[in-house]
């Protein structure tokens, strides 16, 4: 396929692709073909957490890196979990792995994410981390 042709051209300049990707079958089409070097999942996206670790378990089958794509409003909040949950669960190592960080309306979120020492550190509280302030969300509702 045309991004294969891609990877193949710019090498060894690597590929991240995926993003435009909704579920595991387009990820899977993508990482079998050749066309990827580094799988950069959109969370929202995605068909939810199963379509993402569906993802994380393939790419890790493949031995490619998992970059989750973090530049929407929340989006920091929830795929620090993602990169963690493929640390402690499936990969088992930070190797070769980058989340991406805007510093964009953290201030809207219950729960934001914290960042020390160019790293995200761990959540305090369960849950993804995505709860938005009540007077934020009051102060954006958009009324009829």
């Amino acid at each position: 396929g045309g991004h294969a042709k891609i990877r193949k051209a710019v090498a060894p300049i690597k590929v991240a692709t995926g993003e435009m990707c909704q579920n595991r079958i387009m990820f899977k089409q993508f990482i079998a073909g050749g066309a990827i070097d580094v799988v950069q999942i959109d969370s929202c996206r995605m068909g939810g957490l199963n379509e993402v670790l569906a993802v994380l378990l393939i790419a890790a089958k493949f031995g490619l890196p998992v970059w989750p794509h973090a530049g929407g409003v929340g989006l920091c909040e929830y795929v620090q979990h993602l990169s963690m949950i493929d640390y402690v669960a499936v990969s088992g190592t930070k190797d070769g792995r980058v989340i991406e960080y805007v510093d964009h309306l953290h201030e809207h979120f219950i729960e934001p994410c914290v960042i020390r020492d160019a790293a995200y550190m761990p959540p305090q509280a369960p849950g993804f981390s995505v709860e938005m302030k009540a007077q934020s969300i009051e102060d954006y509702l958009h009324r009829a």
